[in-house]
């Protein structure tokens, strides 16, 4: 990390150059120091840097690539896997300030933002144009285009129309040693050369910074209809998914086992049939989405579900989708959360949710599951006393029993919160030793002198 003579150098090197935006006090540091993953460990950093604009982070690269310090870059701090925590020694590059919508074209229907816009601030600028912003991860009120382009974040409705990484046409990023680079194009086809764009989406900020993006918008189908129905075993639930994926596309299909419905209940006092195993919240879009609820309907019903109710109504699905939205807080409400995030093949969905459920039995734990059904992505939150060593160390234990059976039944260790540092030492067995060793390289070419968030992701 350098001697206190090269640290004391870099800080004021930084402060020359960037005056104010540089912060050293350690009480303020203290809020830049970690994201939303409870077990993943945070250092200390030399100093904070809040940028304002891309001249702002290649001043600040250029310094760090001269002193060979590492770089964190963060946006809100909503990530789920300790990847913008902070390392002992490091300058924390905070882009949450670069904010700014620099154009929405509404007849390319694309929007170019910097990384710190809000993903929700760039989804109602969208729609007051009559356009929308597709990609709706949970933190999408907080979390920024940058951070989300660096997980390549999800949401509900990426079964059908994709993850973020499938709404980016360009990006602008700045390398380790501080020269800019533009990837992509704003064409619907583009087949020139390697896809660096993609290969940047999902990188965790160990490749490049994120500073500015091109984004794809649609326009928003004109009707919304949903379905709610309740089931006696989460098998039912799963075998309605599998049913519905067969004779309609819906925008989403969500699931909630007993123990988050109850939760959620608690909190919310909405009515939820707390007498079902599972809860599916189906929702269709588009000319023939009342014509395609009704088939969900019919085909939960075939798989036996005890109540479905279906309402074409905008506010009404609105305040039905609230439920989901809500599983995360009414759960942290039960005490301290490790979220999960696995995905599955779909098919096999059944074999996942038996062993969470085996796992809480054997380690004695609460383990709320939730999810995104269509595409195989589950939440499988353990709830438990962060002050108890002990319950922390069988939370660990379930924790990694999880990310074991589903790399069993052939699935991903992080479908859409990223590894991070969380989840870095699972790569590995999902991935192979010869992948593992391309990643190495490939951060090699992008960052020589690996000071890019160095230890995270891969």
């Amino acid at each position: 990390m350098g001697t206190t003579v090269a640290m004391t150098g870099l800080v004021a090197e930084l402060t020359a150059s960037l005056g104010d935006l540089v912060v050293t006090d350690g009480d303020i540091m203290i809020g830049y120091t970690r994201d939303q993953s409870l077990l993943s460990p945070a250092g200390r950093p030399t100093v904070v840097v809040r940028a304002r604009s891309v001249d702002h982070v290649v001043t600040t690269l250029r310094i760090a690539h001269r002193y060979r310090v590492p770089v964190v870059t963060r946006g809100a701090g909503t990530g789920l896997a300790g990847g913008a925590n902070a390392i002992d020694g490091c300058i924390v590059l905070s882009t949450e300030q670069m904010n700014r919508i620099i154009e929405i074209d509404g007849r390319a229907r694309t929007a170019t933002v910097e990384c710190g816009v809000v993903n929700g601030d760039l989804a109602s600028a969208a729609a007051e144009r009559g356009l929308w912003y597709v990609p709706d991860p949970g933190s999408r009120a907080m979390s920024t285009i940058g951070g989300n382009l660096a997980t390549n974040a999800g949401g509900p409705c990426c079964a059908k129309y994709g993850v973020t990484g499938d709404h980016a046409a360009r990006i602008k990023a700045v390398l380790a040693d501080g020269r800019i680079i533009h990837t992509g194009a704003e064409t619907r086809k583009n087949v020139a050369g390697y896809n660096l764009t993609q290969l940047l989406v999902g990188s965790e900020g160990t490749l490049a910074v994120i500073v500015e993006a091109t984004m794809r918008l649609r326009t928003r189908g004109p009707q919304t209809a949903t379905v709610v129905a309740s089931f006696g075993a989460s098998d039912q639930a799963v075998d309605a998914v599998l049913s519905v994926r067969a004779v309609a596309d819906p925008s989403l299909c969500e699931f909630m086992d007993h123990t988050t419905l109850s939760a959620v209940n608690a909190m919310t006092r909405m009515g939820l049939d707390e007498t079902a195993a599972a809860l599916l919240m189906i929702q269709c879009d588009g000319e023939s989405a009342a014509a395609e609820a009704e088939r969900c309907a019919q085909e939960c019903r075939a798989a036996a579900a005890t109540e479905v109710y279906m309402s074409a109504d905008a506010t009404e699905s609105a305040a039905l989708m609230q439920a989901r939205s809500l599983a995360l807080p009414a759960l942290e409400r039960r005490g301290s959360t490790l979220l999960d995030d696995l995905a599955v093949p779909v098919p096999r969905l059944h074999e996942m949710l038996d062993a969470i459920r085996g796992i809480a039995e054997r380690h004695h734990l609460t383990i709320g599951t939730f999810g995104h059904a269509a595409d195989g992505n589950l939440h499988p939150t353990i709830v438990f006393d962060a002050a108890d060593p002990v319950a922390v160390e069988r939370a660990s234990l379930a924790f990694e029993e999880m990310i074991q059976d589903c790399l069993a039944l052939g699935g991903s260790i992080t479908g859409e919160h990223g590894v991070g540092d969380l989840k870095r030492p699972y790569l590995e067995s999902m991935v192979g030793p010869v992948q593992a060793e391309l990643m190495s390289q490939l951060k090699a070419v992008f960052d020589p002198a690996g000071i890019l968030n160095p230890g995270r992701a891969f």
